[in-house]
């Protein structure tokens, strides 16, 4: 079992930045890899970025240049960041950080990030 703690939605104007996190903590010696997903309303969910634990990173062409994955390796716990710059409008959007392990999926609660003047 992981355990998925997101943070760090919010409201930002256009060109602004934000970073969200999600922490794993439990059966995290299973994990594959990490990401982050975002559904926009009335769109279907969408993969926005994934790191792998060698730090291989893959991006959605729509993000390429503007966010940037990360994850931190702690003792007990797995951190991994999306750190999104430049944001536009169309970046709106509830943000999950996924977590495929062995046998499973886990998906975080998602956080609103709103991207507006």
């Amino acid at each position: 079992q992981v355990h998925l703690v997101e943070s760090g939605g919010g409201l930002v104007q256009p060109g602004g930045s934000l970073r969200l996190s999600c922490v794993a903590s439990g059966s995290i010696f299973n994990i594959l890899y990490m990401g982050w997903y975002r559904q926009a309303p009335g769109k279907q969910r969408e993969l926005v970025a994934t790191i792998l634990d060698g730090g291989i990173t893959n991006y959605a062409d729509s993000v390429k240049g503007r966010f940037t994955v990360s994850r931190d390796n702690a003792k007990n716990t797995v951190t991994v960041y999306l750190q999104m710059n430049r944001m536009k409008p169309e970046d709106t959007a509830v943000y999950f950080c996924y977590v495929p392990v062995i046998g499973s999926t886990y998906w975080g609660q998602g956080t609103q990030v709103t991207v507006s003047s």
